[in-house]
C-alpha cells in the first residue's frame, strides 16, 4: 500500500486551484440537487485567509481540498474535495485522516460534518469510516444529514 499524500495549510495562491478542485468534485451534484452544493459557493480566498483550508498538491497542483474549523458544536469538517482525475487514490482518506488528527490535536474528543441529503454515496461512505449520523435537518436552503465521529480523549463539547 502506497503512503496517503501529504497534506498542507492553503496559502492564498492556492485559491484558484482549491476552486477548480471544489467545483470539479461537486458539479455532478448539481443536476440531482437543483442547484449548487454549498462547498461550491463558499469564497475560498476568505476561507484560505481564516487558515481553514488544507491542501493535496498534484503534479497540476491543488487535487485535495479540506475546509475545516472550529464552531460552537465542536470541530466541524466543512467541506472535503477531490478532482475527478485523482479520486481514488487516496487524497480524500488522507484529508478525512487530517481532520481527525488535527481534531485530537486541538483537543476535541470527536469531529462531525454533513452532507446533503440528496449525495447518497456519502451516507455510504461516512458511517463504513465510523461517522453515526445524529440529525437531518433543513439549514441553509439544503437537506443536511449530520455525522459525528468519536475521537480519542479532548474537550467534554462537541459530543453530540
Amino acid at each position: 500500500m502506497q503512503p496517503l499524500p501529504s497534506v498542507r495549510l492553503a496559502v492564498p495562491a492556492d485559491a484558484a486551484g482549491v476552486q477548480a478542485c471544489v467545483l470539479g468534485a461537486f458539479e455532478h451534484y448539481v443536476e440531482r440537487i437543483g442547484k449548487p452544493p454549498a462547498p461550491m459557493l463558499l469564497d475560498f480566498e476568505s476561507e484560505i485567509e481564516a487558515s481553514r483550508v488544507w491542501v493535496v498538491c498534484g503534479d497540476r497542483g491543488v487535487v485535495g481540498a479540506l475546509v475545516q474549523y472550529e464552531t460552537d458544536l465542536g470541530f466541524y469538517i466543512d467541506t472535503v474535495a477531490v478532482s475527478p482525475s485523482s479520486q481514488g487514490r487516496g487524497v480524500g482518506r488522507a484529508l478525512l485522516e487530517f481532520a481527525e488528527q488535527e481534531a485530537v490535536r486541538r483537543g476535541f474528543r470527536s469531529i462531525y460534518l454533513c452532507t446533503n441529503s440528496m449525495m447518497a454515496e456519502n451516507q455510504v461512505l461516512y458511517p463504513r469510516i465510523g461517522y453515526v449520523e445524529y440529525e437531518r435537518k433543513k439549514e441553509a436552503g439544503y437537506d443536511r444529514v449530520f455525522y459525528r465521529k468519536a475521537l480519542g480523549a479532548g474537550r467534554a463539547h462537541g459530543t453530540a
